[in-house]
């Protein structure tokens, strides 16, 4: 049962995570329009600067999680690649249960009210033609803090499941 818990969870990060990375392409191809219109064309837009910081926003937040189970994150590792797996096994667990997990409850525990506060009003951009959208992509704060903590126990149940893991 654990497993099958496992394998929706990962799906769904994957899922997640293979789609938000089409938003550095189109953020890439957007940018460049931007450009466009305001030098060649004098045409300045709040609208398409903001989308551009969304679609950024959206990328990190929603590719966490992913990024954690394809172990793409940032990893200084200047010992950890000579040690044996039981040793980074302990590592792993003990970054997921004192780290991880910890610090993904407090930012869901400190944006909730943020959030809240902003769906109550619906906040929308301060800037004159700017996105009406912010309480969407402040929602993004716990929503990506709960992939993590779903991830990180994807990742614990892996470890204490799986002798062979860490494999790298």
């Amino acid at each position: 049962m654990i497993q099958q818990v496992v394998r929706v969870i990962e799906r769904t990060n994957e899922v997640l995570g293979k789609s938000v990375a089409m938003l550095a392409f189109f953020m890439a191809i957007l940018t460049f329009v931007i450009v466009i219109l305001r030098y060649v064309f004098d045409i300045g837009s709040i609208a398409l600067q903001e989308s551009v910081l969304y679609m950024h926003a959206t990328l990190i937040m929603l590719g966490l999680a992913y990024a954690l189970q394809t172990d793409s994150h940032v990893r200084v590792d200047i010992i950890y690649t000579r040690l044996r797996p039981n040793v980074k096994r302990l590592i792993n667990l003990c970054g997921h249960v004192l780290f991880l997990i910890p610090f993904a409850v407090l930012l869901i525990v400190y944006s909730w009210d943020y959030v809240l506060a902003s769906w109550r009003v619906q906040e929308s951009s301060p800037e004159v033609g700017g996105i009406p959208g912010i309480y969407l992509l402040k929602s993004l704060i716990p929503l990506s803090a709960t992939l993590l903590i779903l991830q990180s126990l994807c990742e614990i149940a892996r470890l204490l499941l799986d002798p062979r893991q860490p494999s790298d």
